[in-house]
């Protein structure tokens, strides 16, 4: 059995070593192996600059050898599939530590040095490791938990210059035991199109709840929350901000004016862009980026990007340094870069390449710090970079003062599954009964309870069948209250997979009596009759409105 559970180990991590994409800086000297999800860009100008700041301090030229085989939740599965297989091949060291013992592996044992960029929320996941039997020195088996990263080794009184406090709104800026460290900071916030917001006379957004405006029925770019990990703590967190039952009220009606939800970050600001799409939830970098582009082709004033201030999550862009990758020592020399003021111009910095970039103030070396080619947009994670840079940077945003003061509820698995299936796996329902809704709500003559009762249904949640220990079953609403219990029951796969087509149905089959509701006028009218309110709610167990 434990044979069989390696290998299966090894097999999921055969894409990781055949699907990376390889790209390196030079031939010459050591090589750290970076496994990352960020863009080009980023890349080409961290591997330029690293390069180039090594090579001054130490006298030895290095080059970085980049593995991207998908996103950051990718990443993360491929990486926990080797560190698995290597724990299974034997690959470690166990002695006694306190009460317990403690886990060593020796340089090499990971494919890779460090995991670059994505939320903290993943690096946090790596942090946290995975539980293990592992074989003791005299040959007990001992269940542990192992993490997958090792310390930086900073001292307290280097992070302190570095972060500050540490915290930015509810959030760590790196962990408290130094398993992930912050280099930057990433919101997701709202791009618009103004000259199609124009033509819809909708004005430009100032929050998450202005995506709930009838008249963006078709017209909001969004991606899927079971796809993307940023955009689930960006729901997540809009349901913290607003609490439980306005929360999912702007969720529902922001499914409701979806164009469609992607798998792909970077499609709804190019889709904001080019006017396919009025409004979209973006990463501030591709959004600030989108809006650069669009503004050097000639149109300044056509597309922007806005954090909404007090609404929005910043969360940090971590650098996790793995339990066993080959060079740790260049691993570190990494970190130190990148949040050395040096490394932090190059995210937030003109292009050196570039007119505005050449009066960059001077780096240790006299040359003007910042990006040489691509201008990253992305917020510094460095406290001293606004207090003395702030003047040349592209973007003149300070994320400590935005951020939402509000901590995440930890709900994001159940905006993956109740979005999932009320939003997404729905979507073209969810859209007509939201578009009866708005036709019947501008319409004076609509009964006002029918209307009422339309809004009702088309925000009413499915209960959920709970087994109890005395072989009964209790139909449990969906609620803040009940939420945990209901989420553990989604751990059984196979439950997981039977809930998901059940709530898919309910909701389902609450849009279509929406639409029906919206057209009884016109149906009383043609049998000569008054209005009459149905009264069906479907299967799974009796709705409710989630309050």
């Amino acid at each position: 059995m434990i044979v069989s559970a390696v290998a299966f180990a090894i097999l999921l991590g055969i894409p990781f070593i055949a699907n990376m994409r390889t790209q390196t800086h030079s031939t010459d000297g050591r090589r750290l192996i970076v496994v990352t999800p960020h863009v080009q860009q980023i890349q080409d100008e961290f591997a330029r600059a690293f390069g180039r700041w090594h090579e001054r301090e130490f006298g030895e030229p290095i080059f970085i050898d980049y593995r991207i085989p998908g996103g950051t939740s990718e990443i993360r599965r491929q990486l926990v599939a080797e560190f698995r297989a290597r724990l299974g091949d034997g690959r470690y060291t166990l002695n006694p530590a306190g009460n317990g013992y403690k886990v060593g592996m020796e340089p090499g044992t990971m494919g890779v040095d460090l995991m670059f960029g994505g939320g903290s929320y993943d690096h946090g996941t790596l942090a946290s490791g995975i539980t293990a039997t592992l074989q003791t020195p005299d040959g007990n088996p001992v269940e542990m938990r192992v993490s997958m990263a090792a310390p930086a080794g900073f001292e307290q009184a280097e992070l302190d210059e570095i972060f500050g406090e540490n915290r930015i709104g509810t959030q760590y800026l790196y962990d408290p035991q130094q398993r992930w460290i912050g280099t930057a900071l990433s919101s997701f916030g709202i791009i618009s199109n103004n000259d199609v917001l124009k033509r819809l006379g909708v004005p430009q957004p100032a929050s998450f709840q202005d995506l709930t405006d009838p008249r963006l029925i078709g017209w909001i770019a969004l991606a899927d929350p079971r796809q993307s990990g940023s955009i689930t703590t960006t729901f997540d967190s809009i349901l913290g901000r607003f609490g439980w039952n306005k929360g999912w009220k702007i969720l529902r009606e922001m499914s409701g004016n979806a164009r469609y939800f992607t798998s792909s970050s970077t499609k709804p600001p190019a889709d904001v862009s080019a006017g396919d799409a009025a409004l979209g939830l973006a990463i501030d970098f591709y959004g600030r980026g989108q809006a650069q582009t669009v503004a050097e082709a000639g149109d300044p004033d056509r597309v922007s990007y806005i954090d909404p201030a007090g609404e929005v999550y910043i969360d940090s862009d971590p650098i996790t340094i793995l339990r066993g990758g080959p060079d740790p020592e260049l691993s570190r020399r990494f970190l130190r870069f990148v949040l050395s003021e040096e490394g932090q111009a190059v995210w937030q910095f003109s292009a050196t390449s570039r007119k505005a970039g050449a009066g960059n103030p001077p780096g240790p070396d006299g040359e003007p710090m910042g990006p040489v080619r691509s201008e990253l947009r992305r917020m510094p994670i460095r406290r001293s970079m606004y207090s003395k840079y702030f003047e040349y940077f592209k973007d003149p945003v300070v994320p400590f003062e935005i951020a939402s003061d509000v901590e995440n509820p930890g709900w994001r698995t159940g905006v993956q599954m109740m979005m999932g299936a009320f939003g997404i796996d729905s979507a073209d329902h969810c859209r007509r009964a939201w578009a009866a809704i708005v036709d019947a709500s501008t319409d004076p003559s609509f009964p006002p309870g029918v209307l009422a009762e339309m809004r009702a249904r088309f925000h009413m949640f499915p209960e959920t069948p709970l087994p109890r220990g005395d072989g009964t079953v209790d139909l449990v609403a969906f609620s803040e209250a009940t939420y945990r219990e209901i989420r553990d029951m989604w751990r059984d796969p196979v439950v997981e997979g039977r809930l998901r087509i059940a709530y898919t149905s309910f909701f389902i089959d609450r849009y279509k009596e929406v639409v029906l509701m919206g057209h009884l006028r016109e149906i009383a009218a043609m049998r000569g009759g008054a209005i009459e309110d149905a009264d069906s709610h479907g299967a799974i167990g009796a709705g409710t409105d989630g309050s």
